[in-house]
């Protein structure tokens, strides 16, 4: 009941929240050199790549969690024919 309530609250505060743009000190200089001698590419590339290692983790958690999500319902099929076999014998 409560995580819901957390999970609802994370969700409004990150939509609500201004797009912010941040990069490290030298990054940010190299993109502003290059798009000010009008390559562009520099910056789109260097996006790209920002955004390549912030998924990477992401994949790897979902992951393990579907892993374990599918690992569980197995485990709980096997509980619940095991217990039908011992309500079977003990009728």
């Amino acid at each position: 009941m409560r995580s819901w309530k957390v999970w609802l609250l994370v969700i409004t505060l990150t939509s609500i929240t201004p797009k912010l743009m941040a990069q490290c000190a030298m990054c940010r200089g190299t993109v502003e050199s290059t798009v000010s001698n009008g390559r562009s590419i520099v910056a789109s590339d260097l996006n790209i790549g920002i955004v390549y290692l912030l998924m990477i983790p992401y994949l790897i958690v979902a992951s393990i969690a579907y892993l374990w999500y599918r690992n569980s319902k197995r485990e709980y099929g096997r509980r619940l024919e095991i217990a039908g076999r011992v309500k079977r014998a003990m009728s």
